[in-house]
Order: C-alpha cells, then sequence, then structure tokens
C-alpha cells in the first residue's frame, strides 16, 4: 500500500483495568440529552458486500484482539478481530488498521480502535481490483495483553466452494462489489467474507513455487492435480478456486522464507489473517508457517531426435543480455545442450541486444548470441549458426532499451538455412512459388512489420530450412504479453482481458500469412512456433488456428500436461507450436519440457517447447 502524509501515526493508549468514579454534578436540561452511540462492530463495518456500508465514516469503539502485525513495508498495520461474531456468514469479523508505522502491538492483545473507514484498492483504481475494507487515521487502545487468539477458520477442501466467482452487476459495468456475498456458493465471495480473519491451512500442496518470499498453496488437494503436482488451468470457466497465496508476517531477517517447488508440501500449513493485496489478491499472513518438504521434483529431459526427424524447439530465454551473469548463459546452454537434447532448429525470444537496458540506440544483439552460442558448444551441444533482423529501436516493446528480439539457432550439420537477402526491420516478407512450391521472397524476413497489429510488439521472424530436402518454412514468434488485463480477482467478473484485442490482431496477421503459403503449395510444412501468451483454449489459438492453416500442437498432450508457465498457483500454457496439416497429418511427437516454471531455481520463467517431425 503506498505511504500516506497525511496518517498520522497510531496513538496508543492503556486503559487502567480498573478505574474510580468520580461524582458530577449534572444539570438536567429541559429535554433528555440523546444516548451515546453504540460502539461499532467490525462485522458492521465490513456489512455483507465487497465494500462497507460505512465507508467514509469516523467510528470509534471497534473492539477485538490482534491477530497479526504486519511491522514491515509499506502497508504497516495490524489485523484484530471481534470476539463476539454475529450470526451472518457473509460478514467478516475481522479488519484492518492502517497506521503507516510500525504498531507497537503483540497477538493478544485486546484493543479499541476509532478510525475513518476507507476502501484501499491495491494497484490503485485503473487496476480493476477488488478493495481492501480497512480503518485509516486511528486512535487505538489497548485494554488487555495475553488473550487467546480467536480461533482460526480452516480453509479446505469443504468449505471453499468449487464455482469461482459471481458473475458482476451489468448496471455496474461489471462490478460485483455491489452484490451481496454468498460465500457458500463462490470461492472469491467465501474468502471476501473471510476478509481480514484469521485463517489456517493444514499441510498444503505447493502450485506455485516460491519467489519474492512468497509461495502459492492449494486447499483443495485433488483440484486438476497433474504428475508433477501443479493445479492445471484448462479452461476461463476452471480457476482452480482452492488457490491461496501465502506470505509471511515475519521479516525474512528473521524467519527466512521456505523454498519450495510445484508439488512440494507445505507440511503443517499456515495459520494468520487473509489479506488481499495487488499481486494475487487473497492472501494469507501467516502468523506460523510450516516446512517444505521436498517432493523431488526433477527437470525434464526430452528424447534426442531419431536420425530421419526434425527437431524444432521454442525457448524463451527472459531478457537475456551481456550483462546476465555467465551462469545464466551457462544454465540456459545446458537447459539446450542436454534437456532439450541439442534441436536441430531453435527459435529463441526475448534476446536483448549487446548493453541490454541501456538505452543508448544500440540494437545490435550479435555479442548477445554469440555468448549463448559458445556456451551451448561449450556444454557439448552443436555449433549453432545463427539468423535474425535487428529491430529498430525501442518499436518492439519489452524492457526499455533491451529491444528483444526472435533468433534463429540451427545446426548446420543436420540441416541447412536458405538465405533470401534483403529483409530487415520494416520490409515485409512475402510468399513467391520457386521449382513449383512455396517460397518466402526475403529469408530471414518479417512478416507485415508495419501492421498495426505489431505496434510495440516483437514482429514475427521467418526462415526457410531444408531438412533431407525437404523445405520446412518455421515463423517465431513473441505475441504481445498479457499485461494490463484485469486479475481473476479482480471486483469485474468476469475480468477484461484488454491485452487480447492485440493478439487477436497478431493472430489473424499470422493466419493469414499461412493461408498465402498453402495458396501457393497446399502441402507446405510450415511451423509457426514462440511464445504466443495466451492459452491453447483462447480465442487467439482459434484465430490461429482458422480455416485449419495451423493447429496448437500441445493439444496432443494429455491435458495434464499441457503447460509452459505457472502464474498465481495456475500451470498454463504460453508457449506453443502450431503446425499446417501436413505436419499434423504426418508423424509428429510434441513434448513440453518442463525444467523452470515449476521451481523456485529458475533459468527463465518458461518451459521449453518440442516438436519432432519426419517431413
Amino acid at each position: 500500500m503506498p505511504s500516506r502524509t497525511s496518517t498520522r501515526l497510531a496513538a496508543l493508549t492503556v486503559a487502567a483495568v480498573c478505574s474510580t468514579l468520580t461524582s458530577v454534578a449534572l444539570t438536567v436540561p429541559a429535554h433528555a440529552a440523546d444516548p451515546a452511540p453504540s460502539p461499532t462492530a467490525i462485522h458492521d463495518v465490513q456489512g455483507a458486500t465487497r465494500t462497507s456500508p460505512l465507508v467514509g465514516t469516523q467510528v470509534s469503539g471497534v473492539s477485538g484482539v490482534v491477530t497479526g502485525v504486519r511491522a514491515y513495508g509499506s502497508s504497516r498495520g495490524f489485523w484484530f478481530q471481534d470476539t463476539a461474531p454475529d450470526d451472518d456468514p457473509a460478514t467478516s469479523e475481522g479488519l484492518f488498521v492502517f497506521t503507516g508505522s510500525t504498531p507497537t502491538l503483540t497477538p493478544g492483545d485486546a484493543v479499541q480502535v476509532s478510525g475513518t473507514v476507507t476502501e484501499f484498492v491495491p494497484g490503485g483504481a485503473a487496476s480493476g481490483n477488488q478493495s481492501l475494507t480497512q480503518l485509516s487515521r486511528p486512535t487505538v487502545t489497548v485494554v488487555s495483553t495475553g488473550n487467546p487468539l480467536p480461533a482460526p477458520t480452516t480453509l479446505d477442501r469443504r468449505s471453499v466452494p468449487d464455482a469461482y466467482a459471481p458473475t458482476g452487476d451489468a448496471t455496474a459495468g461489471g462490478s460485483v462489489n455491489g452484490l451481496p456475498l454468498r460465500p457458500r456458493t463462490y470461492a472469491l465471495d467465501r474468502y471476501e467474507s473471510l476478509e481480514g480473519m484469521n485463517v489456517r491451512v493444514g499441510t498444503s500442496r505447493v502450485v506455485g513455487a516460491t519467489a519474492f518470499s512468497e509461495l502459492w498453496i492449494t486447499v483443495k488437494p485433488d483440484e486438476n492435480d497433474n504428475r508433477r503436482g501443479g493445479a492445471v488451468y484448462g479452461s476461463y470457466r476452471d480457476q482452480n478456486t482452492g488457490r491461496l497465496k501465502v506470505q509471511s508476517l515475519v521479516p525474512v531477517a528473521e524467519r527466512p522464507f521456505p523454498t519450495a517447488n510445484v508439488g512440494d508440501a507445505l507440511k503443517g500449513g499456515a495459520e494468520g489473517p487473509l489479506d488481499f493485496n495487488q499481486f494475487g489478491g487473497y492472501t494469507l499472513a501467516a502468523r506460523t508457517l510450516g516446512t517444505v518438504v521436498d517432493r523431488g521434483l526433477e527437470r525434464e529431459r526430452t528424447r534426442p531426435q531419431h536420425d530421419k526427424e526434425l527437431s524444432v524447439a521454442t525457448y524463451n530465454v527472459e531478457n537475456l543480455d551481456p550483462g546476465d551473469p555467465q551462469e545464466k548463459f551457462d544454465a540456459l546452454a545446458e537447459a539446450v545442450a542436454t534437456n532439450l537434447a541439442s534441436p536441430d532448429v531453435l527459435a529463441l525470444e526475448e534476446v536483448q541486444d549487446n548493453n541490454g537496458r541501456t538505452q543508448d540506440g544500440t540494437v545490435a544483439a550479435d555479442v548477445t548470441i554469440g555468448r549463448f552460442v559458445d556456451a551451448i558448444a561449450a556444454h557439448g551441444g552443436p555449433r549453432y549458426d545463427w539468423r535474425s533482423i535487428d529491430p529498430v529501436d525501442g518499436r518492439d516493446g519489452g524492457e526499455p532499451g533491451g529491444n528483444i528480439r526472435q533468433v534463429f539457432l540451427f545446426n548446420p550439420e543436420r540441416v541447412s538455412f536458405t538465405d533470401r537477402p534483403g529483409g530487415d526491420a520494416s520490409t515485409a516478407a512475402g510468399v513467391t512459388r520457386v521449382d513449383g512450391r512455396a517460397a518466402l521472397t526475403l529469408s530471414p524476413g518479417r512478416i507485415a512489420p508495419a501492421s498495426e497489429a505489431w505496434t510495440d510488439s516483437r514482429k514475427p521472424l521467418a526462415g526457410e530450412f531444408v531438412f533431407r530436402g525437404r523445405t520446412v518454412i518455421v515463423i517465431a514468434n513473441h505475441f504481445a504479453s498479457k499485461g494490463g488485463d484485469q486479475a481473476l480477482t479482480s471486483q469485474f467478473q468476469p475480468p477484461a482481458r484488454s491485452s487480447e484485442v492485440q493478439r487477436h490482431r497478431q493472430a489473424t496477421e499470422l493466419n493469414a500469412f499461412v493461408k498465402d503459403v498453402l495458396k501457393v503449395q497446399r502441402d507446405a510444412d510450415v511451423i509457426a512456433l514462440g511464445d504466443i501468451n495466451d492459452f491453447e483454449f483462447s480465442r487467439t489459438t482459434r484465430l490461429l488456428e482458422d480455416g485449419g492453416a495451423l493447429w496448437s500442437a500441445v493439444k496432443s498432450l494429455p491435458a495434464g500436461d499441457r503447460y509452459s508457465y505457472a502464474y498465481q498457483g495456475n500451470s498454463q500454457v504460453l508457449d506453443q507450436i502450431l503446425v499446417s496439416p501436413s505436419v499434423r497429418w504426418g508423424r509428429f511427437a510434441y513434448d513440453s519440457v518442463h525444467l523452470n516454471a515449476e521451481f523456485a531455481d529458475q533459468n527463465s520463467d518458461h518451459d521449453p517447447q518440442v516438436l519432432r517431425l519426419r517431413p
């Protein structure tokens, strides 16, 4: 939460356990005075919707027992909970108090709080996030100490519904804020009805590896469990409702946060207040935290291609540039040489220019690529040759100054590249006929680089390869990211996926290009691959597949193996290899090689994909 200069420090006073009454002479007015307002209860503040019915109101005498203290970061404060709950399951009995500085409180302190009821939106109103009900500008009185904490509410498979969220109110722009909470029907309503309360989870399966001192667990042991322990994200309707983020209230310096991979177990679970924050929504702010049991997850290795198989792979190397430590180059190179079995053609995404994020007009990436090629050879891989096209400075998105682009690596002992000169950042490659077969006018070349579909985004890189006398046209892609989309826990349900607009345009452009190839040669071998930044069930993929021009080969895998990325506890597809009909109906094998996304120790945040075919 951003700091607020207008927030003064909480005034902490200790009320005497016993006090002496002083006789006061009273003059009774002609009309009896209005009775003093009764103290406000926490459930009155929280109400039965996502926003407080008392927002903007000054309240006093709000009583409860402190259940957690956040003593670090910008969102300092404490949670407290009423020990005399009402009978309404929709109203939370817990509440966060924003103090702005470290509170001198301890769990077990009984307090009375006065302050202003506010709704804080993590990430700001433009994010579309739900808000956190809290008390601001507080005055806090400690009544007693050492009290037992309110018994935690257990979150498990029985208490969290399978349905994810209600549909938002159309008259309120799709917001669910004003809807009555139905905690027995929807998972998001269940979590919201416990906002600020002391909750616990038992021993739980880890579905999101440790990163930034947090991890993701599921309170539903069998929910979309795949063979490696992840919770696979298979449709927009199934959001894996048991997912919950876990952080620690104890600073890392005092209690190191446990390191966990997907599939590990958080033995003993966790207990603490249920928070809501910008990145991931509902979060268990752990006062007590169990230990991680290592389930021995191993990085996968794909099998080597047979002599007559062409192996084509895609790998997002996550902003690789010469400023990265040699350890990153070595780890990625080892993955290529060993885990990917040295594919014949490798499309790389997120290769940065020769000075990385420095913004000085540099666009060449020969140093970056050369260092990576050397590292692969040093780790037992082939001496790859490469082709790429430098972008116009600052026109392809990504990290400012980095000028990310796609790059083809290929093993010249197994495959040849057909060079057709003239390709540059702004010249579009076309399709022609050479010796009765489809060919690119430029190789390497970019597809429709002037189209608005690629504004501030990576332009597809196309190239011709020849394997055992058969031409294969390969198109390396990196579609627009999901940045700007509303979160799954958004107040707007279903959440808006605004980034899809550009990906849909990109998919339409790429599909049209492949159709041009197939018009010239119906049985042309075309492979479009890369970081598509969208799911195999998405409209983006359907547009890529339109008319049968392409087909996403990840769908040849069992449902539990369809993922290349883990985000907020959902194992999902972002990286894809799509193939033309001649490849689809021929002999091929597909592998999503899980070696990064599930691990706390990552070389990239993406898993590479491999396709082996016999042209």
